[in-house]
């Protein structure tokens, strides 16, 4: 790990850190007052800095979230570790590589054609990626981490990729969140694939809007709602239709302390 620069980010005390990764860049945040709880997101450009985030300079504001959920709960607030995608204009489909399911698409199953990764000479690294993530940057950043403590959180393709995190890794963490998953990559089979290899020892959320993208998402996360109740999750799936949200930071931070506490407060993981 090497450090490139620290960061003040308004409404959070401390330094956000900038990290490399040999060629992954991290942002991460570790409160003063101590933690055993660890969060890890996404798309990390657009978790903590708005120079560096891809959406108009919006971000998650997810430390300043995860303190005010935390305080309410009367819990420290956990670290934060937020991983930036590889997309770059020399590599315009890196966040792709990185995030679709690289065991679901080893087949030829169905693509949106939208997607350059429907091109066989365009190789996923998703496995690698979480690989990297799990045993290099958690142990580096937070060795405190524990599985019963840790969740993973991302949106549409990262949302995608934290259910795969879920299938590959479920020893390392406990919850998923998942905002506005972005099942139409493929078709309604490559969502049974996934929801019937999800572990159904983990809390899992997922979200979407009505407005932009997300309303497109309807027919697929209905099919895959009814699949997650047939495997019977109890209290620990939760599914939530947001009204007037869209796709994109912006909308994903207004309601982002509501998945925050579906994973911090105790009292949610009932069967």
């Amino acid at each position: 790990m090497q450090e490139i620069k620290r960061i003040q980010v308004r409404g959070v005390t401390g330094e956000v850190v900038r990290a490399q990764f040999g060629d992954r860049t991290v942002d991460y945040w570790l409160p003063k007052q101590g933690t055993d709880r660890l969060l890890i997101a996404h798309d990390g450009q657009n978790v903590f800095d708005g120079k560096t985030s891809t959406h108009r300079g919006q971000t998650w504001k997810m430390a300043q979230t995860a303190i005010q959920v935390s305080h309410e709960l009367g819990i420290n607030p956990p670290a934060i570790i937020a991983v930036w995608h590889s997309s770059t204009k020399q590599n315009p489909w890196g966040r792709a590589k990185d995030l679709a399911p690289q065991q679901f698409f080893s087949n030829g199953e169905y693509v949106d054609p939208r997607w350059k990764i429907s091109d066989p000479t365009v190789q996923l690294h998703s496995d690698q990626y979480l690989e990297t993530i799990f045993n290099e940057i958690v142990p580096a950043v937070a060795p405190f981490a524990i599985p019963e403590k840790t969740a993973v959180i991302g949106s549409s393709m990262g949302g995608l990729a934290t259910l795969y995190a879920a299938i590959k890794h479920p020893e390392k963490f406990s919850t998923a969140l998942a905002l506005s998953p972005h099942w139409v990559i493929s078709d309604k089979e490559f969502a049974k694939k996934m929801v019937e290899a999800l572990p159904a020892t983990h809390k899992i959320w997922m979200s979407r809007g009505d407005k932009g993208l997300d309303k497109e998402y309807p027919p697929f996360q209905d099919y895959v709602d009814d699949l997650m109740w047939q495997r019977d999750f109890g209290t620990r799936y939760v599914s939530k239709v947001y009204k007037r949200s869209t796709h994109n930071e912006r909308s994903w931070a207004k309601y982002l302390d509501q998945p925050l506490n579906f994973w911090l407060d105790s009292r949610t993981h009932t069967p």
